[in-house]
């Protein structure tokens, strides 16, 4: 067993694979619930940048729900100039949230926080084939509940709102549902992506949100400020430590390989596979 940091990386015995757990802090049994930190959040009065403090302290202290914690495997297969490779990345099973097993909130963030988050977890943001890799290994798919656009939309309230409705899915679904089981479809992803660059003014570049026929609702898109944070926006952690044909490896690394990217890119080279934070 190797420590890295806050990631720990242990051998699954028999099963020939690794897993991983996002090791953050414990979480502490005093600490907010999910829905205390929403109605916390929920004063119009805030600003974003003492709202995103405020979220940063609860993810810095361990407010994460366990079952976020435990990593989920996602294999990727692909044969690239006549050689097969495989795969294996990790991600965390759902949304970042705050809060509890029984009571937490799903947050969304604008990128600055997200790459804080990820840059304390050692983990990357997904690319947009990293994304479709995830909805298509899904155990849970559910079915996206936009709300109609209007300037609400980056508001708590609003988050709330949609907190709410992807709740009532999941308790539908019953004894079908699993917490730590791997899910997609309730949010879109803020991802890395070469469009973060370039831009006269600094850019989220957003995607996913697949619909159940796997068609993604949001194409990669880069209009929106990097202060933009709406409801349907998720947060999803991936480790940088995966394996490629069983050998340890960054992905940060395969990013930026000539060759290699193909497995994780398919918008070719991604040398900078961060948001710059400033």
């Amino acid at each position: 067993m190797k420590r890295f940091s806050l990631i720990l990386i242990c051998l699954t015995i028999g099963l020939g694979t690794f897993a991983q757990e996002l090791k953050l802090k414990r979480r502490k049994s005093d600490a907010l619930t999910g829905s205390q930190f929403s109605k916390l959040i929920a004063d119009t009065n805030l600003s974003l940048s003492v709202r995103e403090e405020m979220i940063w302290q609860e993810i810095k202290n361990g407010n994460v729900p366990s079952f976020l914690r435990k990593l989920s495997p996602i294999e990727i297969n692909k044969v690239i100039n006549t050689k097969t490779y495989k795969l294996i990345i990790y991600t965390i099973p759902d949304y970042l949230s705050i809060g509890s097993d029984t009571n937490y909130f799903y947050i969304p963030t604008t990128p600055m926080l997200a790459q804080r988050i990820a840059n304390l977890t050692h983990t990357l943001l997904p690319t947009k084939t990293m994304v479709d890799e995830i909805y298509a290994q899904a155990v849970i798919k559910l079915e996206p509940q936009p709300i109609p656009p209007s300037k609400a939309m980056i508001n708590v309230p609003v988050f709330i709102a949609h907190q709410e409705m992807i709740l009532k899915q999941l308790q539908a679904l019953g004894n079908n549902y699993k917490q730590g089981n791997l899910t997609a479809g309730n949010k879109k992803d803020i991802i890395i992506s070469n469009k973060i660059y370039g831009q006269a003014t600094p850019r989220v570049v957003i995607y996913g949100w697949h619909k159940l026929d796997g068609k993604a609702i949001q194409p990669v898109y880069n209009k929106h400020t990097n202060t933009w944070a709406d409801y349907s926006h998720g947060v999803r952690l991936i480790s940088d430590i995966g394996y490629l044909n069983g050998k340890k490896i960054k992905l940060s690394g395969i990013l930026k390989d000539p060759i290699l990217h193909e497995l994780l890119s398919d918008e070719g080279v991604i040398t900078e596979a961060k948001y710059p934070i400033d």
